[in-house]
């Protein structure tokens, strides 16, 4: 295979990845864009099937009244977000989210939960003073997606399935992007498409570690080529854990898997290794604590358990009814059932599990990033959760964003022409590309369960600066035998081996950055917990770490958070509010 074998394409709006933030993008860019835009949008998989969004079981939080207000919504992922997040993004994820549920509503065509008075019905959600998540039933995900797929499906943009993304390629003088470097992986060959704008939302992925929710083909492709291109990623070192991932076994899949947050937002309680309920000893809002502190709490416990047969702990519901249980989760009780475990009457094995990435690209609250024609929206995008997102912000920001992205794209695409793409980092991403091909194959398997070891003991829930370092060594030693595994190239039409190749080295690559972000963060916040520096440094002192990619060596700096809204020790509630919405357990 030649460099002079790519194909050339061009549109005008290129949308990366299909889930929640794409193809709310896509819809958007319609309505927006100047008649005659050609909108195209690319995913590694099949649209409306894969990604995370699709995978959302708890649902999306929303402030809609009965006490509850989009200022409550703010100072709660504020404070979630360990006084961290950029304000001005999490703001208007707060307000746009109102909007966004009637459009998911009346003009997407979703049907949610309701009440019998036929409002909305919003479940308890942990972290949060008050019940605001919208939901179906614990299924949540799955309907946003087939309303949002069925759209996009009849609409006229251009579907680029089964499209791999390898690199972004910039203009010669790096001023502004050109277009996208591809896999069409149906056939093994290669795609540079050229746009006027491109949205990055590919989504993250936490797939680096031992235990872990996403599918395994989420393994931060955006963030690594985004790092590559030299675009500043901020909060890198935030790596949520759920802190209740199915422990199932090792023979199955479905271990790591999520038993969402609205188990424990119902009343279930987490029990150790002697039958006690513990969470309680480590925060006074027990199981509706933070997933950073319930996360903790349930690594200090299993740390505390010296039974080899009991690695984790136990999450009860049937002290609420086992009929009450099996009518509300049906989703998690058939889930749990199908590996063999009874979630309504008995006790499930669960430990914390790589979830989110709260870590991402620098954008402003429009989605524009450094480089002139690049947006980022989703998962890709850091800032608006700071050190710590709440259960249900997640699918909200996508939506929220998402839309952002694709209006401010449709208003800025007419100013806007092709560029020509720098034709030295045109080849220097495809030679990355093809390495594999011109080695001889072997495992790639081994390695990626050596890294994912690694990151678990290491770079984990708990972290210290010596172990971050022993981290950096085993990434480094997991990247060195990589580079000597090659792939047989005789047939590279779904060649699945090539692409568990390339997932990797993104993994490594984001591995290494997450690392040396932990090691400069020193104290503790939200998702990072440093055992040697248990403080959190000064909530008014706060600040966030932008890592960049300099002559082949990540290099991470610290900038200050910017009020902009609210200071730590303050709150823009009124006067008088009570201090939560939500009845004790």
């Amino acid at each position: 295979m030649k460099l002079s074998d790519i194909e050339r394409h061009d549109t005008d709006i290129l949308i990366l990845g299909t889930g929640g933030a794409g193809l709310f993008a896509a819809l958007h860019a319609q309505q927006t864009a100047p008649e005659g835009t050609k909108i195209s949008i690319a995913v590694k998989g099949l649209i409306g099937k894969c990604g995370c969004t699709r995978m959302v079981q708890g649902g999306y939080n929303v402030a809609l009244g009965g006490g509850d207000t989009v200022e409550r919504h703010f100072m709660d992922t504020i404070q979630g977000g360990k006084w961290l997040p950029n304000q001005d993004m999490a703001w208007r994820l707060c307000e746009q989210a109102v909007v966004r549920i009637r459009e998911l509503e009346n003009e997407v065509g979703c049907f949610f939960d309701r009440n019998p008075d036929g409002s909305l019905h919003q479940k308890a959600f942990a972290g949060q003073t008050a019940d605001r998540t919208v939901h179906k039933g614990d299924l949540t995900g799955i309907e946003i997606i087939n309303r949002l797929m069925e759209k996009v499906l009849a609409s006229g943009v251009e579907k680029m399935q089964e499209h791999r993304a390898v690199g972004l390629i910039p203009t010669k003088d790096c001023s502004a992007l050109a277009g996208v470097l591809m896999i069409d992986m149906r056939t093994g060959r290669f795609r540079l498409v050229r746009a006027k704008t491109v949205l990055m939302a590919t989504g993250g992925g936490p797939t680096m570690y031992k235990y872990h929710t996403p599918s395994g083909d989420k393994t931060m492709d955006g963030l690594a080529m985004a790092l590559r291109a030299g675009l500043p990623l901020r909060d890198m070192e935030m790596v949520q854990f759920h802190p209740t991932g199915l422990l199932a076994g090792d023979h199955t899949r479905m271990t790591g898997t999520v038993l969402e947050e609205g188990l424990r937002g119902a009343g279930g309680q987490l029990i150790n290794h002697s039958g006690q309920r513990f969470m309680f000893d480590y925060d006074g809002k027990g199981e509706r604590a933070t997933r950073d502190v319930v996360s903790r709490g349930i690594y200090a416990e299993m740390r505390k358990n010296n039974n080899p047969d009991q690695e984790g702990v136990f999450i009860s519901m049937s002290h609420l009814g086992p009929n009450w249980v099996a009518q509300k989760f049906k989703g998690m009780v058939k889930r749990c059932a199908d590996s063999g475990f009874d979630l309504a009457a008995g006790k499930v094995e669960v430990v914390p599990t790589a979830h989110y990435f709260m870590g991402g690209v620098v954008v402003d609250v429009d989605t524009r990033t450094a480089m002139e024609g690049l947006y980022v929206a989703g998962e890709d995008a850091g800032g608006a959760h700071g050190s710590n997102r709440l259960g249900g912000n997640g699918v909200a920001n996508s939506t929220v964003y998402g839309g952002i992205a694709g209006d401010t794209m449709g208003h800025d695409v007419g100013a806007m022409t092709l560029r020509d793409p720098d034709e030295d980092v045109l080849a220097a991403e495809f030679e990355r590309a093809t390495y594999p091909l011109t080695r001889k194959p072997d495992l790639i398997l081994p390695l990626r369960k050596q890294l994912q070891e690694c990151m678990w003991e290491e770079v984990g829930v708990m972290r210290t600066e010596a172990g971050m370092k022993r981290g950096l060594d085993g990434i480094a030693q997991v990247s060195d035998a990589l580079m000597n595994v090659g792939v047989d190239a005789s047939n590279l039409a779904f060649n699945l081996t090539w692409h568990d190749w390339l997932n990797l080295r993104s993994l490594c690559d984001i591995s290494e950055v997450i690392t040396k972000a932990g090691i400069a963060r020193e104290n503790s916040r939200g998702a990072h917990y440093r055992e040697d520096f248990p403080e959190d440094g000064g909530l008014e002192n706060s600040d966030f770490t932008v890592a960049t990619l300099e002559s082949e060596e990540v290099n991470v700096t610290r900038e200050p958070v910017q009020f902009t809204i609210v200071c730590p020790g303050e709150t823009i509630l009124p006067e008088g509010e009570p201090e939560t919405l939500v009845a004790a357990q």
